[in-house]
């Protein structure tokens, strides 16, 4: 442990020595405060600054420790930040604004390009081929396989290669597609830089002696979607490159990828760092809840070294496996009702190979075979939908923090993700109970400062209306023992959620 904090210093100092970079990461909405947190912690970040969608920060930080990013989806090189393009009636003005971002500092391109080439060979390049400078060469064809060869090098002068990008909300996997969309997304290139690249006579400036390959990612959203297309957008960007550097275009295989993004907030253009997205954890083999909601999730739980950590309904065991990757030295325990879900989480715990830090039992939230007071934390995806319709069963929602309260020890720490129906029933049952308690009001942690706490706009998302009171009046004083300690809005990609974290401040039934 020692010595590989000890060679992590060296490399983190020898990257200091090259200068430290300027990285921007794309975080699930709700997640950038959580992002920006943990940037700074584990990377020791300087100038972090936060907007929806993303966390801008510098560091001299080696690949390795950019990896273990756990809150963040895309990681990327800062290549420029702007104020928004402006929008007017000519379409050839915005089309040269476009180009300049190229254009107008070329040292600074090349600066970038040589940290993104020492963070690669820092890296070794392994299994990068979109950020891969000298992919191996492809074994030789047998006749048949070159015709074919030939055949889709045809088709391929007559597609895009101006990639687009879909950056799904938040709790959603960030990849490359093409697809057609309205104006406010990703749209489909129909203009081949390749065979721009191919036919075009202008010369590179002379001062430039890299010879890469590229692509363009392109997002246009906002005012400007409405004028330029996304591909027409990537297209300036992509001439611009070839003109200014000399490099060619190459969907297919490129050295780099290039990421073009323009709203009525910014103009960013970026390369990202890795190919694979940070949220794609490999120790995951059946994925359930979105592995940046569970690790931020894990992060508000305060687990301490020997503490021991409950889930009561742990499903496929994400929250369970992110808490017990980062937090190794507490015990951790899953109970699930369902046999599917218990041998899914099973197999997840076995290719994370944590079998000895995560016990897993067959139990139902409502009666769990343990003992009073016997878990420091109790953290829990609380299902909705479809198989947790809002009518009769969330009347369960009272016995099931009933229970999880009964096994949880004072002092200790419970953080639930709600959907927005269950937040706001749940915020009534809470708020009343401590409305009755004198020690839940006398701790002065009331929802409307502590939602704020890790806010990116400092909005309170609670709210207790429509909430019948005949059903809480039965309910009201089970749960005077819980105060309120924070409410975190996120995005679970077509739908938000809500986090809600309590601290246990008495025995049960004590008040």
């Amino acid at each position: 442990m020692a010595a590989g904090r000890a060679k992590m210093a060296a490399g983190r100092a020898k990257m200091a020595a090259a200068g430290a970079g300027r990285f921007f990461c794309t975080a699930g909405r709700g997640l950038e405060p959580f992002l920006a947190r943990e940037v700074r912690e584990r990377l020791g970040a300087t100038e972090v600054h936060c907007v929806s969608g993303k966390v801008f920060f510098s560091t001299a930080a080696e690949p390795g420790e950019l990896r273990r990013l756990k809150s963040g989806e895309r990681l990327f090189l800062l290549l420029e930040k702007r104020p928004p393009l402006g929008v007017c009636g000519s379409r050839g003005k915005m089309l040269h604004d476009i180009k300049s971002l190229v254009t107008e500092k070329p040292k600074s391109w090349l600066d970038v390009i040589g940290l993104w080439r020492n963070l690669r060979g820092h890296e070794g390049g392994k299994n990068d081929t979109v950020s891969q400078e000298n992919p191996l060469p492809l074994k030789r064809k047998s006749e048949e396989e070159a015709s074919m060869a030939s055949k889709r090098q045809k088709m391929e002068q007559v597609k895009e290669a101006v990639s687009e990008e879909s950056l799904a909300e938040a709790g959603e996997g960030c990849v490359v597609q093409e697809r057609e969309s309205d104006q406010d997304c990703w749209t489909e290139s129909k203009t081949s830089l390749e065979d721009l690249s191919k036919s075009s006579g202008e010369e590179p400036a002379a001062n430039e002696q890299l010879g890469f390959t590229f692509r363009v990612s392109c997002r246009c959203s906002g005012a400007i979607a409405k004028i330029l297309p996304s591909q027409e957008v990537g297209r300036a960007v992509g001439i611009a490159l070839m003109k200014q550097f000399g490099w060619r275009a190459d969907l297919r295989n490129p050295s780099l990828e290039v990421f073009v993004h323009l709203n009525d907030v910014h103009t960013v253009v970026g390369i990202p760092l890795f190919r694979l997205p940070l949220a794609n954890r490999e120790y995951i083999k059946t994925a359930g809840l979105r592995s940046t909601i569970a690790w931020a999730m894990a992060s508000l739980a305060e687990i301490r070294a020997g503490a021991f950590v409950l889930d009561p309904m742990c499903g496929l065991g994400t929250i369970l496996l992110e808490a017990a990757k980062e937090w190794p030295e507490a015990c951790y325990w899953g109970a699930d009702i369902s046999d599917p879900q218990l041998e899914g989480a099973d197999v997840n715990v076995r290719t994370a190979d944590l079998m000895d830090r995560i016990e897993l039992l067959k139990a139902s939230v409502k009666v769990l075979p343990l003992p009073s007071e016997s878990f420091d934390t109790v953290i829990s995806d609380i299902p909705f939908g479809k198989k947790f319709k809002i009518t009769k069963d969330i009347q369960l929602l009272p016995d099931i923090l009933q229970e999880m309260e009964r096994v949880l020890c004072v002092g200790g720490t419970i953080v639930l993700l709600l959907s927005q129906d269950l937040h706001k029933r749940m915020d009534a049952i809470t708020k009343c109970a401590e409305n009755d308690s004198p020690e839940g009001t006398s701790e002065g942690t009331g929802e409307t400062t502590t939602a704020k706490a890790l806010s990116v706009d400092g909005n309170s998302s609670s709210s207790v209306n429509g909430v019948e009171r005949s059903f809480l009046s039965s309910r009201q004083t089970r749960f005077g023992s819980l105060v309120l300690d924070g409410i975190y809005e996120v995005s679970l990609g077509k739908t938000d959620a809500f986090i809600h974290k309590y601290r246990k401040i008495s025995a049960s039934g004590s008040q």
